[in-house]
């Protein structure tokens, strides 16, 4: 049986081992693989891997040997899983695997948004501080989190654990969902309508996944309904945010500040207006990048195809 992972370097770089799949066939690991090499390296293979290499019906009907997609991914968007059931190929993924990096990226970003971590260590590499007449000095307004309100969009397992240390700061979280009633209190957590936190929150933060009803969820409507003071967060999709909305509401002063960790297209535009926008602090798509994370990700990944091999395929999309 051939095995085949089309783009691997992003879940393994380098410090992580492969062997683990060897057992299941003769693998084939590509670091990445463009649109138009897709055939060419699948079309021998029962059995591929992919992360961010899309599958639609075209695809599939020139890879007529092919059985099983795993995903290295918790998101399965760029696998048409319709066309796929159609053709009895097998699509699974990886849930859960990155919560704890993902809610330790959002605070690592809501901090530094409180404090102005990255300014304040740039002005002390300049020198500022050994200029400094003062002992300290800070370079604008800094915000204790304690009575804040937290405010969570999607309350999964990821946006409950956010919502749990949230807490544990000393602020008050909030949650909205479509699935969730407004007025049901889970713990601490309550549910209210998506306005109301929007209109409430101190810190307005997106962990839900990115539907056709739900893109640019965060518009200029949505930000005009925001405090001033208000941070907005998101380490789910980039799509749930109106980018060009979300940088005039920055440069404007609209909103306090921003954190992200995903945008609409990855790798950016050098033009995106949130590259640059006042007060907006991106990271490179990295929440789900910790050593651990991406250990559980290829231990789940040998097991889902463990699972489907032995036909009772698990995590099945």
């Amino acid at each position: 049986m051939n095995l085949t992972i089309l783009d691997g370097h992003a879940l393994n770089p380098g410090d992580l081992d492969w062997n683990v799949l060897y057992q299941f066939g003769n693998l084939t690991v590509y670091p990445r693989t463009v649109p138009e090499l897709v055939i060419e390296r699948a079309a021998d293979s029962e059995i591929l891997f992919t992360n961010k290499v899309v599958f639609d019906e075209s695809v599939f009907a020139q890879l007529p040997k092919l059985k099983y997609i795993g995903i290295f991914a918790t998101g399965y968007n760029v696998v048409d899983v319709e066309a796929a059931r159609r053709r009895g190929i097998t699509v699974t993924n990886i849930p859960k695997y990155s919560t704890d990096s993902v809610v330790q990226l959002t605070f690592a970003h809501l901090l530094n948004l409180t404090f102005r971590l990255s300014e304040h260590t740039e002005s002390v590499r300049n020198g500022d501080w050994s200029r400094s007449p003062d002992f300290c000095y800070w370079l604008d307004s800094l915000t204790e989190l304690a009575s804040k309100t937290f405010g969570v969009i999607g309350y999964g397992t990821i946006g409950r654990k956010v919502a749990n240390l949230a807490e544990s700061f000393g602020m008050n979280a909030i949650a909205c969902g479509p699935r969730l009633l407004p007025g049901i209190i889970y713990g601490k957590v309550r549910v209210v309508h998506f306005d109301e936190l929007l209109e409430t929150s101190d810190v307005v933060s997106l962990h839900c996944p990115l539907k056709d009803d739900n893109a640019r969820m965060i518009g200029s409507a949505q930000l005009a309904k925001m405090k001033p003071t208000a941070f907005l967060l998101n380490l789910a999709r980039g799509g749930l945010l109106d980018e060009t909305a979300v940088a005039d509401a920055l440069n404007s002063n609209r909103i306090a500040g921003a954190g992200l960790d995903v945008l609409t297209e990855e790798p950016p535009c050098p033009t995106n207006p949130l590259v640059g926008a006042k007060n907006c602090y991106i990271t490179p798509h990295c929440a789900w990048g910790t050593l651990a994370a991406r250990q559980r990700l290829l231990h789940i990944a040998v097991e889902n195809l463990r699972a489907f091999l032995d036909g009772k395929p698990q995590n099945v999309v």
